[in-house]
């Protein structure tokens, strides 16, 4: 009997290229639904590209019934936190009324499993810096908000039929594919390792230290990150325990320490062989001083275990896939 279609929405993208390309791997039938609008054409390895929106409800029910989809992950979304606050409605359209128009349809057409791409962004500033599942969800952004929003309406809807999820909490992702096939190409970039990446290669003229004067070890903030190679097969333990008849979750997705930015920084220098050309400027409104996440449940629930958990490995495989651009 063949297995039943997957369809990953916004999988042209960072992230959901990584995940495609281990479904493909792993033998299962995946169908990627992107606009386009921020993901690449060339990033979708396996399977069917439809190009088209997630809010978009005649092309999506097609979809769902025509390849006989039981399994959505939905990557789709807009995910910088800066634009989020001067269009709080871009996000607000494009991450949670298309996540309602997507489990509309899902309802419809009887899928059962839905793994949800959410994000640290939903825990705002947590008390001691380290968040738990069950910590409170007080996000300082739209971007953060409207994750929540969709992580919200999911709950609800499987608590009223048959669909059951996992919402994966993402914190720092970083590095790409260890063999160069694929990896970040997000244009205006904001995370820290692909900015750092992007001036050694030559297209930043400096990479800038955003407060230095936090209460961590060397003044600047603490982040969780994790190896996208190591998230995306965070997903594929997923969709097993969904298979599996695992009750609905929500699990972090991190590797439970950080590092400091110039600790990043500095492994940047490693990989690259050259100093950077640093600049310090002042905090932004609303960055934490530290994010770590607990990662128990993901370990333990989905018996998944990192293999990139490694930051001069997550940085060697950013600088590669950045000079091969």
């Amino acid at each position: 009997m063949q297995r039943k279609g997957i369809l990953v929405t916004g999988g042209a993208g960072y992230i959901g290229s990584h995940v495609v390309r281990q479904l493909g791997e792993a033998g299962e039938r995946v169908v990627t639904l992107d606009n386009l609008s921020r993901g690449f054409r060339q990033a979708v390895t396996h399977g069917e590209l439809v190009i088209g929106d997630t809010g978009d409800r005649a092309l999506v029910l097609d979809v769902l019934r025509r390849h006989e989809i039981d399994t959505v992950m939905h990557f789709a979304a807009f995910t910088i936190v800066p634009e989020s606050v001067a269009e709080p409605l871009k996000y607000y359209a494009n991450n949670t009324c298309s996540t309602r128009s997507l489990l509309e349809c899902c309802v419809e057409a009887g899928v059962e499993h839905f793994v949800f791409s959410s994000t640290a962004a939903v825990y705002g500033m947590p008390a001691g810096g380290v968040a738990a599942e069950d910590s409170p969800t007080v996000p300082i952004n739209p971007y953060g908000t409207s994750k929540l929003m969709s992580e919200t309406m999911l709950r609800d809807v499987s608590a009223s039929t048959r669909l059951r999820h996992v919402v994966l909490r993402y914190f720092n992702v970083a590095g790409s594919d260890p063999q160069g096939r694929i990896g970040q190409s997000t244009p205006q970039a904001t995370l820290l390792t692909k900015v750092a990446v992007e001036h050694v290669v030559g297209k930043r003229p400096h990479v800038s230290i955003f407060g230095t004067d936090y209460d961590t070890p060397d003044g600047t903030g603490v982040r969780d990150y994790i190896h996208v190679e190591d998230l995306a097969s965070a997903h594929l333990k997923a969709l097993d325990y969904l298979r599996a008849g695992g009750k609905s979750a929500t699990m972090n997705c991190g590797y439970g320490h950080g590092y400091s930015v110039r600790e990043v920084l500095k492994a940047v220098e490693r990989a690259a062989g050259k100093p950077l050309v640093i600049r310090e400027e002042p905090r932004r409104a609303g960055d934490p001083p530290v994010l770590i996440a607990k990662v128990d449940r993901v370990r333990q629930v989905l018996g998944w275990q990192p293999k990139y958990d490694d930051l001069d490995a997550i940085v060697t495989h950013a600088l590669a896939w950045e000079r091969k651009l």
